[in-house]
């Protein structure tokens, strides 16, 4: 049986999003934040004395408050030196909060207990966009006794929710008075989504003001009505709802036995032979008269029959199927994860799988 399968399986090529879920304004956006602090309040925990720059930086900390010590003075275990890293939301203003992320970067056991002590948060530029300060939330746990070690996900890194104070404007705060286009990316490219989305926004609106300049871009013109308030337009654009196209794609990761796929995932007619199973999927086609007393046009019925059996022989496809069908079938014989990731990709390898195969 298939350990872990996940196949997404859709009625068609495309499925209905909003805007603002395939696609962002383009000069809206977050910036990465990071800087170097010390988490205090461990018990026993923090970095040892080994770790200089730790001594060094509370050494230094702890001159600054009035109190001179020398590294060489200093043998508590409650400090860990941490990275704080965070992303400042492109709309920021002074006196808003976000969260930080903590991660210890000396030996440290733990840095559960811990309090961050207060941090400078600065972007690529080296300035200062915010200041860090808080208790650590932390979500694994670790136990040590007589050299026997219990532990659960990683006690080095946490989290202070809403543990960043804004100081600075974000510099890639997005400015929309007297904006006169508005330029959206979309988050994954594709021709046909992007034409798709140009189309429904004029539909919309009314006004043939959005076309799509290439993969990645729809440009819409402001219209007059809207140059008091452009938000307003962007809020009406980004509820607007959308075909999504999508590519037909296969992506495996054999050290988990994980398969996802979409359903418009096809296989060509191709035969493959796989220890001693043997698989047979066939698709016939039969013409059916709906009325007998109607003149109208006959319709096609398509009739997928999959047969198997175990024993010594060759996997043999007749006509065109879908890896549904194929993964379905070799489920049945109790195929393990990783062998059928071996079949899939000597499917690829042979042409007759029509969609890009990405192993993780």
């Amino acid at each position: 049986m298939i350990a872990f399968l996940l196949s997404f399986l859709f009625l068609g090529t495309a499925e209905a999003a909003r805007i603002k879920d395939v696609a962002s304004v383009y000069g809206s956006r977050d910036n990465m934040l990071f800087g170097y602090g010390l988490v205090t309040g461990l018990r026993r925990t923090g970095d040892t004395i080994r770790n200089e720059a730790t001594l060094r930086s509370l050494a230094k900390r702890l001159q600054g408050l009035g109190l001179t010590l020398t590294p060489d003075q200093i043998r508590s275990r409650n400090v860990a030196a941490v990275m704080v890293t965070a992303t400042i939301p492109s709309s920021a203003r002074p006196g808003q909060k976000f969260d930080i992320l903590v991660s210890s970067v000396g030996d440290a056991a733990s840095l559960s207990g811990g309090v961050l002590q207060l941090t400078p948060l600065q972007g690529t530029d080296g300035k200062s966009y915010a200041i860090a300060q808080g208790p650590l939330v932390i979500g694994g746990i670790s136990a040590e006794q007589n050299f026997n070690v219990v532990q659960k996900n990683s006690p080095n890194t946490g989290r202070v929710p809403l543990g960043a104070l804004v100081e600075k404007e974000n510099a890639s705060r997005l400015e929309f008075v007297g904006t006169e286009q508005l330029d959206f990316l979309l988050h994954k490219e594709d021709f046909t989504t992007a034409q798709r989305m140009a189309t429904a926004i004029n539909a919309v609106l009314k006004e043939e003001i959005a076309i799509a300049v290439d993969a990645t871009a729809v440009a819409v013109r402001v219209p007059v009505n809207y140059q008091e308030d452009i938000i307003e337009l962007v809020a009406i654009i980004e509820n607007i709802d959308i075909k999504v196209d999508m590519s037909a794609k296969v992506v495996v990761n054999e050290r988990t036995g994980t398969v996802v796929m979409g359903g418009n995932v096809r296989i060509s007619p191709v035969a493959v032979a796989h220890g001693g199973l043997s698989l047979q999927v066939k698709r016939t086609n039969e013409v059916v008269q709906v009325d007998p007393l109607n003149i109208a046009q006959p319709q096609v019925v398509e009739n997928t029959e999959v047969q198997v059996e175990e024993d010594e022989g060759k996997l043999t496809m007749i006509g065109g199927v879908t890896v549904g069908q194929l993964v379905e079938a070799l489920n049945d014989l109790g195929v393990k994860p990783r062998e059928l990731i071996q079949i899939l990709l000597a499917i690829k390898e042979s042409g007759a799988l029509q969609a890009e195969l990405e192993v993780l």
